[in-house]
Order: C-alpha cells, then sequence, then structure tokens
C-alpha cells in the first residue's frame, strides 16, 4: 500500500516461488507428456485418420499448452524483473540512509565548511584589492596635491613680481617721455637758431 513498502518480502516469498514455479513446470511437463501420448493415439492405425473432431480436440489442447506455457514464462520473468528491481531499490534505499545517517553528514559538513572557507578567501581577497585601491588612489591625490601647491606657490611669486615689474615699465616709459621731450627741446632750438642764422 505504501511506496516503500516492498512488493516481495523476505527470503520466504522467494521460496514460495520458486516451489510453485518447479510445480508448474511440472504440471506443463505432464501436460506436454498427455498431448504427445494424444498425438500418438491419433497417427495410431486403429484409428480412423479422417475424424476431423478428434484432430480438433486434438489442436485445441495444443493451444492451450502452448498458452500455458507462454503465460507462466512471461509471469516468471515479470516476477524475476520485479524482484531484481527491488533488490536494486533496496540496495539504494541503504546506500542513502547510509549517507545520511553516517558519514554522509560528515562529507556534506565537511563540504560545506570548505565552500564557507572559499568564500572567506574570496572575500579576504577582494577587502586587500580594495585596500590596494585606496592606497593608490591615496597616493595619486598626495601627488596631485603637491603639484597644486607647487603652481599655487608659483602663480604667487609670479603675483608678488608683477607691481616690480609694472613699476620698472613705468620708469622705462617716464624716461622715454623724458627723453623725448629734451630731444624735442633742443631740435627745437637747433631749427630756431638755424632760422635765425639763414635770416641775418
Amino acid at each position: 500500500s505504501s511506496d516503500t513498502t516492498p512488493l516481495l518480502n523476505g527470503s520466504s516469498q522467494d521460496r514460495m516461488f520458486e516451489t510453485m514455479a518447479v510445480e508448474i513446470e511440472q504440471l506443463l511437463g505432464k501436460l506436454t507428456g498427455i498431448n504427445d501420448k494424444m498425438a500418438e493415439y491419433t497417427n495410431s492405425a486403429g484409428v480412423p485418420s479422417l475424424n476431423a473432431a478428434l484432430m480438433h480436440t486434438l489442436q485445441r489442447h495444443r493451444d492451450i499448452l502452448q498458452d500455458y506455457t507462454h503465460e507462466f514464462h512471461k509471469t516468471k520473468a515479470n516476477f524475476l524483473a520485479i524482484r531484481e528491481r527491488e533488490n536494486l531499490l533496496g540496495s539504494v534505499r541503504k546506500d542513502i540512509e547510509s549517507y545520511k545517517s553516517g558519514s554522509g553528514v560528515n562529507n556534506r559538513r565537511t563540504e560545506l565548511f570548505l565552500k564557507e572557507h572559499e568564500h572567506l578567501r574570496n572575500s579576504d581577497r577582494l577587502i586587500e584589492e580594495t585596500i590596494s585601491i585606496a592606497m593608490a588612489t591615496k597616493e595619486n591625490m598626495t601627488s596631485q596635491r603637491g603639484m597644486l601647491k607647487s603652481i599655487q606657490s608659483k602663480m604667487n611669486t609670479l603675483a608678488n613680481r608683477f607691481p616690480a615689474v609694472n613699476s620698472l615699465i613705468q620708469r622705462i616709459n617716464l624716461r622715454k617721455r623724458r627723453d623725448s621731450l629734451i630731444l624735442g627741446g633742443v631740435i627745437g632750438v637747433c631749427t630756431i637758431l638755424l632760422l635765425l642764422y639763414a635770416f641775418h
């Protein structure tokens, strides 16, 4: 009635099956002998050879014997297949139960521990990679900050130098203007003197 209950229980049913098979084979052997005797009787000289009812009866008995033999061998093969299947399923069930109850559970736990250890190693590797990336980023930011400080100092230096340059340029422009005025005055005086000399 249940899937877990085997169809064939114990060696007693196997012995019963073997006993019944032997008995049926003996009965089939006796029936075969009777059919052979019937065939000998119909082929004897004292029996009319044209008796259709007798031949029909003999053929009918042969057909019945053949059907019985065929059904017996078919049933025996089915029973042996079922018994082999039950033995195979029983061994599989025993293996599963032993795996669950004994070393199978330990192997499962060991496998789970190994997987957890592998996950932890992967996490450590990822953390180390993240830390190395953070350190490289920190070094890059430090170098960039140094570059920005140097640029800022250069800009401050240039800004401090610009007033001196402006004052120098203003002094140069003042000297140019003074030189231009002096040169213009000298040219004007020389022109006036030349005109005065020409008219006198």
